[in-house]
């Protein structure tokens, strides 16, 4: 006995995906995708994308067509790892941008955007894009030029370390400060410096500048060997167009995650494509702390005026002198320093350096609740607190350093 119902065509696998956060702001889109594909095609919010996109079903995608506008920006770094998990698949990616930055732009297309298409779809342009992706021609970019410096290796950047000697003497603070004054410090030739997170575990740079944390942070890390300037440029985070920041990974990490030989080969990736290299360290001293120290320039230790942090003063300084590292690299950077009219308190400093035998050269004073402050809104304080003392002692601190890396430059 025959059935007379008639066969249901098989379903048509989907070949093709939009990926945005509202596709119905994008409604040349819709109509140009159905023009294109007919029905063979999905669409995706930003936050399923890269769900989808591990599932064997994204294995039959021919392209995705990620569209964002002005607003999108503040999710660039998600945008960028959905494009990245997309190339990992084999799968094409054409970026449909309505009112984008040239800078958001170019980071994209460096990500691994194939094609670009302005919005409002000119007639007929997304089509050329599907063909000339089939027919693997190249993408027509825009015309103008990133904003962003891309890796240049022409560089013999300082390398400046910053180490707390006691939890909560203000490492990370003088550190990201530090380089956001450096990189600020000449408005006509604004140097180029960058600011690595080495805490792996605890580090909060990423916080105080209010970044988010990127999974490229992990892989860099985790293959340095396999990594170059590009790449290590493009883990990177950039805060307000001029502070390169490498925040530590996301998630909970070992800190033997890298060797002493991955270390260096970070740093010099770095060294030579900026000016200064300002690098937030572990409190913790580990097997790579030494080749941090060596390739250091100068290497601020920061403490406070109390028992722990002359107790570890004075363990470091005996560890380094038993070993024959270089202790002279290391500059002490006293937080919450008494003020000018605390003698008792500068009697107890000057008590507290001759009695471990240093010097203690920069005294940085308490910036009160504006630190805290400017830390949660993840502004520097020279953005959130301008007259601060202790922004003011920080921009000195800057200032001084730049001068002696201009007058050696020149000699």
């Amino acid at each position: 006995m025959s059935s007379t119902a008639p066969l249901q065509p098989e379903p048509q696998p989907i070949a093709a995906c939009t990926i945005s956060r509202d596709v119905q702001q994008f409604d040349l889109l819709i109509e140009d995708m159905e023009a294109a594909m007919g029905e063979n095609w999905g669409d995706l919010g930003f936050a399923d994308a890269l769900a989808f996109l591990e599932q064997p079903e994204a294995a039959e995608l021919e392209f995705v067509a990620v569209a964002l506008s002005k607003e999108d920006e503040r999710q660039l770094p998600l945008i960028a790892d959905i494009i990245a998990h997309a190339k990992r698949r084999g799968i094409k990616v054409v970026l449909i941008a309505d009112d984008v930055s040239p800078a958001a732009l170019h980071q994209l297309l460096r990500e691994g955007g194939d094609e670009f298409v302005p919005y409002p779809l000119p007639e007929g342009e997304l089509a050329q894009a599907i063909e000339r992706l089939r027919s693997g021609a190249g993408p027509l970019l825009p015309e103008a030029e990133p904003t962003e410096p891309r890796a240049t290796n022409d560089r013999s950047g300082v390398v400046i370390p910053v180490q707390g000697l006691a939890g909560g003497s203000g490492a990370t603070t003088l550190a990201v400060n530090l380089a956001w004054e450096l990189a600020n410090i000449d408005r006509k030739a604004p140097p180029r410096v960058c600011l690595i997170d080495l805490d792996l575990q605890f580090g909060t740079t990423a916080t105080y500048l209010d970044l988010p944390r990127r999974e490229a942070v992990l892989e860099i890390l985790s293959d340095t060997a396999g990594a170059d300037s590009e790449s290590l440029l493009a883990a990177m985070m950039v805060h307000q167009e001029r502070l390169h920041v490498l925040t530590s990974p996301a998630e909970l990490v070992p800190l033997d995650l890298m060797g002493p030989a991955d270390v260096a080969r970070l740093i010099e990736m770095a060294r030579v494509n900026f000016d200064y290299v300002v690098i937030d360290m572990p409190s913790s001293v580990v097997d790579w702390s030494e080749t941090v120290l060596q390739a250091a320039h100068v290497y601020f230790a920061t403490l406070e005026l109390d028992m722990r942090s002359a107790q570890n003063t004075m363990r470091l300084k005996r560890a380094l002198q038993s070993e024959e590292l270089p202790f002279e690299k290391l500059r002490f950077v006293l937080n919450r320093a008494p003020g000018f009219t605390d003698l008792s308190g500068k009697s107890r400093a000057k008590r507290l350096a001759d009695s471990l035998g240093i010097s203690i050269e920069v005294q940085l004073p308490d910036g009160g609740r504006a630190v805290t402050q400017s830390a949660d809104h993840g502004t520097p304080l020279a953005e959130g607190a301008a007259k601060n003392p202790l922004r003011r002692e920080i921009a000195k601190l800057a200032r001084s350093v730049h001068k002696v890396n201009v007058a050696e430059a020149k000699a």
